[in-house]
């Protein structure tokens, strides 16, 4: 949805942003934008996993859960976490379109590295879910307070569940903000009214699992041969990879004006796009945790330490649960 510009930017120094886009772009677990809306996130990422209440709760609770903590500032502004900024439009449509095709894949680059980075994270931290014997830690798996999302050390439950909504945020939000699934308008294609890509299914360049554990060279290279040559999202007013915030989008393939599907109401929700884009964001949530599923059942073998990992993190009370 359309957001307003936070009170606090402006006095955010070129440095503090810096930092912040490192972080966001590479970060190591150390140390809130425009999207579906808290609710939609929280609509997706429940029907998405067959989790227990309390722990799904944690995870999608539209004002507290994980799914929606890059919806909260620092992290509100950084086009990467929301997959803005990617836009282009073909020459056919649009003679001197001020992007070009490689500069919106490197935005889009950029997003699917935020997600990649916190998968790697995600498998780090379940580690310390269970002993070296598979006995699930009771203590690093509790849910009877609330985590926080502030990026601090904490139970390794709440850690895994952090890096993994903070790394699905944008995947969710990438259905919403692009071209896709859905159709265009009726009349010309154009800046207000670009292609629709109409494609069903998930996207196969958010193959996050395959690119956690190659090289960043290698997996990036493949993932550009896989992005549609009309692929686009939308232009908003926030930071790109490059740290540069646009003060408009004028002349660009706008996220408020022309592409969004943030609610029903939103720019590009007719002609069924809202449904088509809130499946596909379900769907591949559910190929998200699938795929963490698998990688801890292939890292964490001895003594089944990934399947009790896996039961740990979707059951409330694990000690119990997971003899």
């Amino acid at each position: 949805m359309s957001r307003p510009v936070p009170s606090w930017l402006p006095r955010m120094s070129c440095t503090a942003f810096a930092g912040l886009l490192t972080a966001a772009l590479a970060t190591v677990p150390a140390g809130p934008a425009h999207a579906y809306t808290g609710g939609n996130h929280e609509e997706i990422t429940r029907a998405a996993l067959p989790w227990q209440p309390v722990t799904l709760t944690e995870m999608a609770d539209a004002r507290d859960g994980a799914i929606n903590a890059n919806d909260r500032p620092p992290y509100f502004d950084v086009g990467p976490l929301h997959c803005d900024n990617a836009d282009y439009l073909a020459p056919r449509y649009a003679s001197g379109y001020p992007r070009t095709r490689d500069e919106a894949t490197t935005e889009l680059l950029a997003c699917i590295r935020t997600s990649v980075t916190r998968f790697r994270n995600a498998v780090e931290a379940a580690d310390g879910l269970v002993d070296a014997d598979g006995k699930v830690r009771a203590d690093q798996s509790d849910l009877s307070s609330h985590c926080t999302w502030d990026e601090r050390p904490q139970r390794a439950k709440c850690a895994v569940l952090e890096q993994l909504g903070r790394g699905w945020h944008q995947i969710e939000d990438f259905y919403s903000h692009s071209n896709w699934s859905d159709r265009p308008a009726s009349g010309p294609i154009g800046l207000g009214n670009p292609p629709g890509l109409e494609r069903p299914g998930t996207a196969p360049f958010l193959d996050i699992r395959r690119y956690s554990v190659m090289k960043d060279a290698d997996w990036t290279r493949e993932a550009r041969e896989r992005i549609p040559a009309e692929l686009t999202t939308g232009c908003y007013p926030d930071f790109d990879s490059t740290g540069v915030k646009p003060p408009d989008c004028d002349g660009r393939v706008s996220h408020n004006r022309a592409l969004n599907k943030d609610t029903p109401a939103s720019a590009r929700s007719k002609s069924d796009n809202f449904r088509r884009a809130t499946a596909g964001a379900t769907a591949e949530i559910t190929r998200q945790w699938n795929d963490f599923k698998a990688e801890l059942l292939s890292k964490y073998p001895e003594h089944r330490r990934g399947a009790q990992m896996v039961c740990a993190l979707v059951h409330d009370d694990p000690a119990g649960a997971c003899p």
